[in-house]
C-alpha cells in the first residue's frame, strides 16, 4: 500500500493537475493524504469535488507552518511506502512504478525532476545536475540536495524522522540528514515530476535560499545539534 502525503495552503490555482497526476497512479487500496493549513482560496472545496475515497482530507488545521503541516499528514500515513508531494507540481506517469522498484532494495529513494515556472516552461532540465545533488552527510549538511517532492521512503523510516523537532527550517532537510545517518539511500537520475517554482511558493521562490548568510549558518548549527540529539536518542532507545 502507498501513502502519498501532501501539504496544502492556498493551492487552488495548481492543485488539480497535481491531484490528477497522482490519482492516475494509485491502486484502489492506496491513499492520498492532504493536510490543509487553513486555506482561504477554495483549495479544500476543490479537493472535495473529487468525491474520491482514496483522498483523506485533513481540514481546519492552523499550523501556519509547512513543516508542521507535512508532519500532520505523515502521522496519518498507513502505507508501506510513503511519497511526499507538493501541491503545485505534476507527477510523471511512471513516478510511482519507478520509485517502488527501487524501494524494494532501498529505504529512501530520491528522484530527479524538471524545474518549471508558473506557466509550465522549463527553467532547468535537471534539479540534480543544477544542485549537484547526491549522497553524503557533509555534502547535504552544507548544501541540501534532498528535495521533498522527489522523496519516497519505507514506512519504517518514520520512526527516525518523526517527530520533527521544533525550530527546523524545512522538513526535507531534516529527512535528508536523518536518512544519511540511518537509511540505505539512493539518488536516481529519473526525472519523475515537474517541479514548479512560482511567486506563490511557500519555500524559496527560486532555487537559491532567500535567507541571509547569518541565518543559514544559524540554522545549520541548530540542525547539527538536533540531528546529533536524535542520533544519540535513537542509539539509546534501540
Amino acid at each position: 500500500m502507498i501513502s502519498v502525503c501532501m501539504a496544502t495552503y492556498n493551492g487552488a490555482k495548481y492543485i488539480k493537475p497535481q491531484i490528477d497526476s497522482i490519482l492516475a497512479q494509485l491502486r484502489p487500496d492506496d491513499e492520498l493524504i492532504i493536510s490543509d493549513d487553513s486555506s482561504t482560496d477554495g483549495t479544500t472545496d476543490l479537493i472535495k469535488t473529487y468525491g474520491n475515497t482514496q483522498i483523506r482530507l485533513l481540514e481546519d488545521c492552523n499550523f501556519h507552518s509547512p513543516v508542521l503541516n507535512f508532519e500532520n499528514a505523515l502521522k496519518k500515513a498507513t502505507g508501506n511506502y510513503i511519497f511526499l508531494s507538493d501541491q503545485d507540481d505534476m507527477w510523471m506517469s511512471e513516478k510511482v512504478a519507478v520509485m517502488i522498484k527501487y524501494l524494494k532494495d532501498y529505504d529512501v529513494v530520491v528522484s530527479d525532476c524538471i524545474v518549471i515556472n508558473s506557466d509550465g516552461s522549463t527553467l532547468y532540465p535537471s534539479f540534480q545536475d543544477l544542485m549537484k545533488a547526491k549522497k553524503g552527510f557533509i555534502r547535504n549538511f552544507i548544501k541540501n540536495g534532498y528535495l521533498g517532492c522527489c522523496i519516497a521512503f519505507r514506512k519504517e523510516m518514520l520512526d527516525y524522522f518523526l517527530p520533527f523537532p521544533k525550530g527546523i527550517a524545512m522538513h526535507d532537510i531534516w529527512i535528508g540528514l536523518i536518512s544519511e545517518l540511518f537509511a540505505n539511500v539512493i539518488f536516481i537520475p529519473d526525472k519523475l515530476l515537474l517541479y514548479r517554482r512560482h511567486e506563490g511558493t511557500l519555500t524559496s521562490k527560486g532555487l537559491k535560499s532567500n535567507f541571509s548568510y547569518v541565518y543559514r549558518i544559524y540554522y545549520r548549527i541548530i540542525f547539527a545539534l538536533l540531528v546529533f540529539g536524535r542520533y544519540l536518542k535513537t542509539l539509546f532507545v534501540r
